[in-house]
């Protein structure tokens, strides 16, 4: 697995608390919800790289 990169993100209070809630709601970590939310976008954008299976 590729090492995932670490980096400060500052955000308003208010975004906090819903990103915590939302992210409790569907049982993910707020890292992960900020992550998964990130990686939504990418793909409906069309800018997240296609994964090449490997043999």
């Amino acid at each position: 697995m590729a090492k995932k990169k670490a980096f400060v993100l500052r955000v308003q209070p208010e975004m906090m608390e819903a990103l915590e809630k939302w992210a409790a709601d569907e049982f993910r970590s707020v890292n992960g919800q900020i992550e998964y939310l990130l990686n939504e976008s990418l793909k409906k954008a069309g800018r997240k790289k296609k994964k090449v299976p490997r043999n």
